[in-house]
């Protein structure tokens, strides 16, 4: 274990250890998340310490919270009592082992399994005049000390608390397959004749910062001409908590000149690169969620089984290929109509080289 988080209370009497802070959600399962509480006893006046893991969804600023509103609501939460422990001792895996080893004989271990339908660490881009913590789901490991587990009576003061921010993440399948295809026929006013699209990608999973590859297929049989062919990506962001709501952003959108003259084909792949680079000033994105001040991306699809429903934010992406059609004569643009197919795509992370999922 290269590295140990800690983080200790201000009255030093709880320490909160974690060997790791990004958790893998393997879409059947996610990985466990164990870490170490060190207890000082002399410091508890009787009283007991617990820890929890609460996947939350934020939907407001801190400084809010100053009036009474607390913007965060918990989208699933689980917490036990680390000290005085309640039972037997479980397996301990190598890294509890050597948790407990740094820690000493004050460690008490813990650990929590999350469900597989809770949604990953996403963020939502802050505007340029927004302050405090951004929008999203994130995950909060908590330790505290405590008469009760949850008695909303008692007040518990900050100095009697520590916690870590988590991250739970999903990569990219193993198994690539086959693109998405899509295609439409459009007849259009002053024409018996359809332009018929057909739109291809080369693979359904691409990787963040990679280059998206449609095909474009295009059978004009009419006697207007197609003027220009717009390749788009769309992230839909999925807000599901007492409802649901879907934003669609844009977040990559070229236009090519290529024409398509009256009765004839075409075909031709395209590449487009959607960047958060090229997104950094649209407020609402979602973006994957970090810890501190870490570089990230645009947020990653979310895998599901679709067994369950999953609350929180869910992000899915497409890819929108659009026509523009005209034709000459007096009058020109006024019977122009656009063809325009969507196609679903993925964007993830690879999982990283030498990374053992369990």
């Amino acid at each position: 274990m290269s590295k140990v988080f800690k983080k200790t209370s201000g009255n030093g009497t709880i320490a909160l250890y974690l060997g790791k802070r990004d958790f893998v959600d393997n879409v059947d399962s996610v990985e466990i998340v164990e870490g170490v509480v060190k207890v000082d006893p002399s410091g508890l006046n009787n009283r007991k310490v617990y820890v929890y893991l609460a996947c939350a969804f934020r939907y407001g600023s801190d400084d809010l919270d100053v009036i009474g509103l607390t913007f965060r609501r918990d989208i699933w939460l689980h917490r036990i009592q680390v000290y005085p422990p309640t039972g037997g001792s479980e397996a301990k895996s190598p890294m509890m082992e050597s948790l407990l080893k740094k820690v000493g004989e004050q460690g008490h271990a813990f650990s929590f399994q999350m469900p597989p339908n809770l949604p990953c660490s996403v963020s939502l881009q802050p505007g340029l005049n927004d302050s405090g913590k951004a929008c999203g789901v994130d995950f909060e490991i908590k330790a505290y000390i405590a008469n009760a587990p949850d008695n909303p009576d008692e007040v518990i003061q900050k100095k009697d608390t520590c916690r870590l921010m988590i991250r739970k993440i999903q990569f990219a399948p193993a198994n690539n397959k086959a693109g998405a295809k899509a295609d439409l026929s459009k007849q259009f006013m002053m024409s018996d004749k359809p332009v018929h699209l057909e739109a291809s990608l080369e693979k359904e999973v691409y990787y963040h910062g990679d280059p998206i590859t449609v095909k474009v297929q295009i059978n004009n049989e009419t006697n207007k001409t197609v003027k220009k062919i717009k390749i788009s990506v769309n992230q839909l962001t999925s807000v599901v908590l007492y409802s649901s709501d879907t934003y669609v952003k844009e977040v990559c959108a070229q236009e090519f000149g290529e024409t398509v003259n009256a009765i004839s084909t075409f075909e031709k792949s395209f590449q487009v690169t959607p960047l958060l680079a090229n997104n950094k000033e649209k407020r609402g994105l979602a973006v994957d969620g970090r810890l501190k001040d870490q570089d990230t991306n645009l947020a990653s699809t979310t895998l599901s089984q679709g067994e369950k429903e999953m609350q929180g934010i869910i992000i899915s992406y497409k890819v929108k290929v659009t026509l523009t059609v005209s034709s000459g004569g007096l009058l020109g643009g006024l019977t122009g109509r656009d063809v325009v197919v969507e196609l679903p795509v993925t964007l993830m992370s690879p999982k990283p080289a030498g990374d053992k999922l369990d």
